[in-house]
């Protein structure tokens, strides 16, 4: 199908930059005023649990996410929903295996639970750990959220002279400080509120990507199986036992590997349970997890049925040939945003992967800086401290890691 246009436009840069102020704005003045660490890292645990709720998700959710499940869709069919069950039935038994033990201790971070069982010795450990770890996995996120951005910035005129490298930078520098800004001056409770708005930007952008799709394709969904052939591109249980180790979701190791992976993360990572330890109780953490479940099941069906609209929109040619042409799956859903959408909608809808790249770096920002105050630096210099000191170290502790 013919490009209706040439590619990213002047309006759409104006979208995305009023998008990147109300963001600062909202983040710095939502946060209200910290006076303690607790208030700077926890909120002052009185943050509503449905807030929290959507936070996790929008923590959870990058612009990998938001770009490669519709191209899943798009190579393969529904499959995937088999593992956001699994990721329900983890948040389940982390709401009451785990959640109980870190609300009766009033702790501030996931580890401090290990000083109380092991000793502090291997709460610093395991901090250390983390903090290696999620600046690892991080770094390789922001780098892979550049890539999609940059495929759509090289579109516009501006940046003609710029090589790949340089577009990657501009991407990554954008997001960093936009993010840095309202995470230092916002504390927890400013990035859950912006979390909030920004799930709502990329869900909304989705949702609006799917309306227009539908309005393109002739049919809808059943336009799907006309261009499928043999392919059941609706499946969404595969109970085959016999490829259970080579093919990639089948129903059973899909909810064995959902269920482990989102105890690892929602019941251990700092990510994550910073965000459940600023709600006002044991119950409140609970719902705000298991309900965060429930709507990522939601979240991936949207993704997914666009990634199906997408494979009828391109009439199901094969990746890479004249009339779908992209190289690989997660090109597919920036492809289509820059030459089939109208402006306007266009950066609206690339704002929507801002958000999902911006929600989960300000969540690292936040539980690496609160990590390395609370696990390591309190426990040995933090002791005679004022509160306006430690949280002084606390803001430059997140200007460190941003």
């Amino acid at each position: 199908m013919t490009p209706i246009n040439s590619g990213f436009q002047t309006f759409d840069l104006i979208v995305i930059c009023l998008y990147l102020l109300i963001v600062a704005l909202i983040g710095s003045f939502s946060g209200g005023k910290q006076r303690s660490v607790k208030d700077y890292f926890l909120g002052g645990s009185n943050v509503p649990w449905w807030a929290v709720s959507f936070a996790i998700v929008a923590a959870e959710t990058s612009t990998l996410t938001f770009i490669s499940i519709p191209g899943l869709a798009y190579i393969a069919n529904l499959n995937f929903l088999q593992v956001t069950v699994g990721y329900l039935i983890g948040r389940i038994v982390v709401s009451y295996l785990f959640l109980p033990a870190y609300k009766k201790g009033e702790l501030t971070t996931a580890y401090a639970l290990l000083e109380n069982r092991f000793g502090q010795t291997t709460r610093r450990y395991a901090s250390i750990v983390f903090l290696f770890t999620r600046v690892a996995a991080d770094g390789v996120r922001l780098f892979a959220t550049s890539i999609p951005l940059a495929l759509i910035f090289r579109s516009f005129p501006f940046f003609d002279g710029f090589t790949t490298v340089q577009i990657y930078a501009v991407s990554i520098v954008i997001i960093t400080i936009v993010t840095l800004i309202y995470t230092y001056t916002g504390g927890v409770k400013g990035i859950i509120w912006v979390d909030v708005l920004q799930m709502g930007i990329y869900l909304g952008a989705a949702l609006i990507a799917l309306i227009i799709l539908f309005h393109k394709v002739p049919g809808g969904l059943s336009a799907v199986s006309q261009f499928s052939g043999d392919i059941d591109k609706f499946s969404l249980i595969n109970i085959k036992f016999s490829g259970f180790f080579s093919e990639p979701y089948t129903l059973f190791g899909s909810l064995i590997g959902g269920c482990l992976l989102s105890m690892a993360s929602h019941g251990t990572d700092q990510l994550i349970v910073q965000r459940l330890l600023t709600t006002k109780s044991l119950k409140d953490s609970q719902k705000a997890l298991v309900t965060s479940g429930v709507v990522v099941i939601i979240q991936f069906t949207l993704f997914l049925l666009v990634g199906l609209m997408l494979f009828a929109f391109f009439k199901g040619n094969p990746i890479g040939s004249e009339a779908a042409p992209f190289t690989k799956a997660d090109e597919i859903f920036p492809y289509f945003i820059i030459y089939y959408l109208p402006t306007g909608i266009r950066g609206l809808i690339i704002a929507g992967l801002f958000a999902a790249a911006m929600s989960t770096l300000a969540g690292s920002m936040s539980s690496l800086s609160s990590s390395t105050m609370m696990d390591l630096y309190q426990p040995i210099f933090g002791r005679k401290n004022t509160e306006e000191k430690d949280l002084y170290v606390s803001r430059l502790l997140t200007i460190f890691w941003g």
